[in-house]
Parts: C-alpha cells; structure tokens; sequence
C-alpha cells in the first residue's frame, strides 16, 4: 500500500490549551494565519466527548484553508468529526486505525528510538514523529535528546518519513530537513507564542529554506 504523502508545507502544528494564552481552536486557527496547513489536536487529559467538541470545531476551522487535521489516539471520533486521520500512542494498532478510518486517512505514529520507527514503518504507518530531536520541556521523561546525527541515521535506515518533533525553532528547523527528516512537528513553540501566527510563519520559511526545490 502507497505511504500517503504529508500535507504541504509539512509542518505539524500540536495543540496544547495549557500553553496557549486562549482558546486552543484559536490559537490553531492563528497558526494556519501563519502557513500551517497540518493540525493534531492532542488534549489527551479531557473527557472523550470534550475531544469530540474541540474536533468538531477544529474541523470546521481548517476547512477554509484546506488543513489537514488529525486526533490524537482517537480513530472513532476522527471519523465522526470528519478528520483526516489519526496520530497514535506507541503500542497502539495501526491496522486497527486503518480498518476505523480507510484507505484514504493519513495515520502517523509518535517513536522515540530507531526499533520504534521501525515497528512503525512496517505495520504500514504513513509517517512517525521522531523525540526528542532537542532538548525540550513540552516532551518530558523519554531519554536524552537524540539531536541531528541520529535524525540523519534513522531516516536512512527507515523506509518512511520521519517528522521531527521536540525543542524544534525557526533556528533549528532547516537543520532537521538536511539532516533528513521530511518534515518538523512543533507544540510550545507555536502555543507559547505571544503571537502564533507569526511564529508559525517563521517555521514555515525555515522549512521553505531547507526543502530541496
């Protein structure tokens, strides 16, 4: 089965309400104002049927700039609420999440180790986020960070693409895609922000800059 492509740019914008100055749904709202058109809404502390409504709502914003938005963990209410796919827990099935949502969603899986992507690649994830890349206090308790050279050597063994995720900026962004990820995911860099918009807009470039033409 054909790996389904990452949306463009791609830049994976995660949801965190607790770092956010506002509501969450703004905030990611702001970070398609920026560029982002690929959104995870990650909120895994609340009640399934508050999931749900943040879903809905994210849904329908993203609509007018063709985002692409995934649930964390959730296929059930990724396919009630219209989304494109799901991003999954290590451990958790990806046939399953297949079988749930169709041939058509896109399903990521987050690892923190080369045996992790792996697995991932071969139960037939579209894409894995590879953490820590950089020291970080949004991704605690998963080892030291794994910085660069494991990044470049982890992508040239995995037959899929790796998303780097944690301790990623405008600064380091472009450092990522050389090394070869095929794209960055970003949480407190863009929730934090006194301005997500422009944030976002910065990462965008950064990848833009470092993306082969």
């Amino acid at each position: 089965m054909t790996a389904r492509a990452l949306p463009s740019p791609p830049l994976l914008v995660i949801s965190d309400r607790t770092a956010c100055r506002g509501d969450v749904v703004d905030a990611m709202v702001a970070a398609f104002h920026g560029g982002a058109r690929w959104a995870l809404l990650r909120e895994k502390d609340l009640s399934p049927g508050v999931v749900r409504e943040l879903a809905r709502r994210l849904v329908v914003a993203a609509e007018p700039f063709g985002a692409t938005v995934l649930i964390s963990g959730e296929a059930e209410i990724a396919r009630e609420v219209g989304a494109a796919g799901v991003h999954l827990p290590q451990g958790r099935s990806v046939a399953l999440a297949r079988e749930a949502l169709g041939d058509d969603a896109l399903i990521g899986v987050s690892a923190h180790s080369p045996a992790e992507a792996q697995t991932a690649a071969a139960a037939g994830a579209d894409y894995a986020t590879l953490s820590p890349i950089f020291p970080t206090g949004s991704k605690p308790g998963y080892g030291p960070a794994l910085g660069l050279a494991e990044l470049s050597r982890v992508a040239r063994a995995v037959a899929m693409p790796l998303v780097a995720l944690a301790g990623i900026d405008a600064g380091n962004a472009r450092g990522c895609i050389e090394a070869g990820a095929a794209g960055i995911a970003v949480m407190g860099g863009v929730m934090r922000a006194a301005d997500p918009a422009a944030a976002t807009a910065a990462l965008v470039a950064a990848l833009r800059a470092g993306i082969p033409a």
